[in-house]
């Protein structure tokens, strides 16, 4: 059994609420239960639950999973462009610490994302948390720029991205070492070449229930990541992450 696992990349879809489908997609319901469910052994004490597309820009649903949870579990939402910083700082006190900018389904507007994500690092100090292939980020360059705090999902999911991607982890950026069933590319050896770059930047994360996924999280997949970082495991499944939300 591992101890004190930090879950930076994980989802609720919570049938309370409304599920609305994305892409053609209808949504299966996965609650707390189900995740406590799957990972029960794991050692997981906390982590980050991540606003879903199926919850579309309505976070009732997180304030309500993140009150039920505690405080060792915070929230990175997906905002309505109208949203207020009233909004912002109710949000904020329910323990929402991140904004996504999904690009990869159904965000267009990313001069828009990208001053509502400077407007909330501003207001609470919110880092921006980006869905998307690694093999963008050159063409984003001048958006990311004008981010003062930043990570990227699933390791950028492309191989041909990651020299982009590595650039941006020696400048500051976090990634999630999560999703590794949607990548296309070596997972230990990008795992070992952003741990090279940065040894604080890699954030474990189960991204359970794997929604669309072609494969969901197995628990060798930690194995991989014990096998890329050595000795800094610790910090790559708890550590890092607690920093870069602001856990205790």
């Amino acid at each position: 059994m591992l101890s004190s696992v930090f879950d930076a990349h994980r989802y609720i879809l919570d049938p309370r609420f409304p599920l609305v489908e994305n892409q053609g997609y209808p949504p299966e319901p996965y609650t707390i239960e189900d995740y406590e469910r799957d990972t029960d052994g794991l050692g997981i004490t906390g982590g980050a639950v991540i606003s879903s597309s199926f919850h579309t820009t309505d976070q009732a649903y997180l304030v309500a999973a993140l009150e039920a949870l505690g405080p060792s579990w915070v929230g990175v939402a997906q905002l309505d462009p109208e949203t207020t910083d009233e909004e912002i700082l109710r949000l904020d006190d329910a323990g929402v610490r991140a904004i996504r900018l999904n690009l990869k389904r159904g965000a267009t507007d990313v001069q828009g994302l990208t001053a509502q994500a400077r407007q909330a690092h501003d207001l609470v100090g919110w880092h921006a948390e980006l869905y998307v292939e690694a093999t963008m980020l050159l063409s984003l360059e001048p958006i990311l720029s004008k981010l003062p705090a930043v990570s990227i999902d699933h390791l950028g999911m492309s191989h041909h991205g990651l020299p982009y991607l590595l650039d941006l982890v020696d400048r500051g950026v976090r990634v999630k070492a999560s999703g590794f069933g949607r990548v296309d590319m070596d997972i230990a050896d990008a795992i070992k070449q952003i741990h090279h770059v940065n040894p604080t930047a890699l954030m474990f994360g189960t991204d359970l229930p794997g929604t669309r996924a072609p494969r969901r999280f197995l628990e060798s997949d930690i194995d991989l990541v014990a096998e890329a970082v050595g000795g800094d495991l610790p910090a790559v499944l708890g550590t890092n992450a607690r920093a870069w939300y602001r856990v205790k």
